[in-house]
């Protein structure tokens, strides 16, 4: 049955961002929930499954060598947040877990320094046990690593560099290790690490990664709106100093993003990650932004990461050479392309409570309007003041 058998199998941009957290808003409460996209019906008793899953989370913690591992790979982290780490263990009391029917709901609650950890694995889980508990048959291992071997192999004569962004929609673990081995294997020099830390650790690669939206939704709910990008990207520069400098931009639409990523954090920022919306639109439109502010496009980078397979990284590839630089993390391509439908799931923050305020609802703009999460009403209030049009 599936069962996470190590604290660091989850995305690095969790541990940064729990970092982050830990330093400047220790205080802070969150909310998430899980919003189930793709309509997946659940078999009876996934709820109770899924439970024990969680409960068994309880007994993780950082060994000596992850705490070795991890550290050195990170030298902008103080030595601090890694006892800290040690010291972390999860609260399976944080989670709500009920099944009505086919229909799932997961809730998360708690200091937000703590709950920050949780929407990964959780996310892992429940996709390994949808498909052990669905008895949802896949590809045999060989033709897993055969496709991985292949995939890399043509992303190779892109000359591109590429990393693995597959944790919370994997098929199962196994099959996540059985592509990182061999992406290790056979993507060298085009092959750059994964988001996954143990499995960074397991084929010593580099842990990949910075923020995620949840970053900035929170500074929505603190500061407002208007001034969430702006204090979002000063709050990351104040802890990294120049580390971890690829800010992600669609949290409340590219458009708003551009208005307030001015001089100074266009300049200190190495480059964008894009997550929703075309890609091409959106690498003309930060082309422009570097041009507009007297800043050479070469110098910088765009992490594309949203839904990517091989003919969308060659389009992309195309339009941006010679342009800007670029580099791409692909998903649920590399770690659930294995003969079953694949996922369409997410986890969310949905509310904040900074310090002792009330719970405030926290929203997502995406480029994409389908991708919009929260709630409604706070949405509406958002693009009235952001004076956003779908």
């Amino acid at each position: 049955m599936a069962q996470l058998t190590s604290i660091l199998d989850n995305d690095f941009y969790k541990f940064t961002m729990q970092y982050a957290v830990v330093k400047l808003f220790p205080k802070v409460k969150a909310r998430y929930q899980f919003i189930n996209r793709g309509q997946h019906k659940f078999p009876t008793g996934f709820d109770l499954k899924l439970r024990e899953a969680i409960d068994a989370m309880a007994k993780l913690k950082l060994t000596k060598a992850e705490k070795i591992f991890f550290s050195q790979n990170c030298p902008y982290i103080d030595p601090t947040y890694f006892d800290f780490l040690q010291g972390y263990r999860y609260d399976p009391d944080e989670i709500t877990i009920s099944q009505t029917g086919a229909d799932l709901e997961v809730k998360i609650e708690g200091y937000w320094y703590r709950a920050i950890l949780w929407e990964v694995p959780i996310m892992a889980l429940i996709c390994e046990l949808y498909y052990e508990l669905g008895d949802l048959k896949r590809f045999p291992d060989e033709q897993v690593i055969a496709d991985a071997k292949n995939k890399i192999q043509k992303y190779k004569k892109l000359n591109i560099t590429i990393a693995d962004f597959g944790t919370r929609r994997r098929y199962s673990y196994h099959v996540h290790q059985l592509v990182v081995e061999t992406l290790k294997k056979y993507g060298t020099g085009t092959f750059i690490g994964t988001s996954n830390v143990q499995l960074a650790m397991q084929y010593q690669t580099k842990p990949i990664g910075t923020h995620a939206h949840e970053w900035f939704m929170f500074h929505a709910a603190k500061y407002g709106y208007k001034m969430a990008n702006l204090l979002g990207l000063e709050h990351w520069a104040d802890v990294y100093r120049g580390d971890l400098g690829i800010a992600l931009s669609d949290t409340y639409t590219t458009e708003v993003f551009f208005k307030q990523f001015d001089k100074k954090l266009t300049k200190l920022f190495d480059g964008v990650r894009h997550d929703s919306g075309d890609p091409l639109e959106f690498a003309d439109k930060i082309i422009a932004h570097y041009v507009k502010n007297g800043i050479d496009p070469s110098s910088k980078t765009i992490i594309f990461s949203d839904g990517l397979d091989y003919e969308k990284v060659a389009h992309i590839t195309e339009h941006c050479q010679g342009k800007i630089g670029y580099s791409f993390g692909v998903g649920t391509n590399f770690t659930n392309d294995v003969g079953v439908p694949q996922m369409n799931i997410v986890i969310k923050m949905t509310e904040a409570q900074p310090e002792d305020d009330e719970w405030t609802p926290v929203i997502k703009l995406s480029d994409e309007p389908k991708k919009h999460t929260g709630d409604p009403e706070s949405i509406q209030l958002a693009k009235k003041i952001l004076m956003i049009h779908d």
